[in-house]
């Protein structure tokens, strides 16, 4: 299986703009370290485009960003891209990371049953603040970034070299500091500590958590 790394990048509302735009940011440490990256961003996030970048590049790393649920990834104007009982099958041998809503609940749960060597993601909704005054600067938005900085944590982790485990405890750690930081201090954002603790805590992954990418 080749070094690559298949980035799913709808962009059709704020949710997906966010995501989208966090995830660009993993793109340096892929490069860095050697991975060829498919980008499948806004109208190409679509089933086929994904369907049909998966078998012909096999990529090891899926990173999903979108809407979803229990059964179901989304993509471009939440197509489903991944659905329980359909194509679960093509995560077979792949690491995958999902911020897609309660994706790891079922989906990831029998996505590892049918092969995936590790799925990393949310078994409940991923909920995150932004400040309106930010949305054409998503990266520099410092609410945001409370939410989001710690999928950059865990991925750019990853594609450094350390195992799942590893970077899962790292991007944790982050979640947490953030957690303590607003406990701490008088901040406007403290109103988001019970946000961020409900993320922590459905934060989750499966598989093999050795593994390295």
């Amino acid at each position: 299986m080749s070094k690559t790394l298949l980035i799913t990048r709808p962009d059709h509302d704020i949710t997906t703009h966010y995501l989208s735009s966090w995830g660009r940011l993993t793109f340096e440490a892929a490069e860095k370290n050697g991975f060829k990256i498919l980008d499948l961003h806004g109208k190409r996030a679509s089933k086929s485009e994904f369907e049909s970048f998966v078998k012909e590049f096999s990529p090891k790393v899926i990173l999903f960003n979108g809407h979803g649920n229990e059964n179901t990834i989304g993509g471009h104007e939440n197509e489903p891209l991944v659905t329980l009982g359909k194509n679960e099958k093509l995560l077979a041998s792949r690491i995958i990371y999902s911020i897609s809503c309660k994706s790891a609940k079922n989906l990831g749960r029998k996505s590892i049953d049918s092969g995936a060597m590790s799925f990393t993601g949310y078994d409940d909704d991923f909920i995150f603040f932004y400040d309106v005054k930010m949305t054409s600067r998503p990266v520099e938005d410092e609410t945001a970034k409370l939410f989001l900085g710690h999928s950059k944590i865990f991925v750019n982790s990853l594609l450094k070299g350390n195992s799942i485990s590893e970077s899962y405890n790292r991007a944790k750690g982050s979640m947490k500091n953030n957690i303590t930081k607003l406990l701490s201090s008088e901040s406007p954002d403290s109103g988001m500590i019970r946000f961020l603790w409900w993320n922590m805590k459905h934060f989750v992954t499966q598989g093999n958590a050795d593994i390295k990418a």
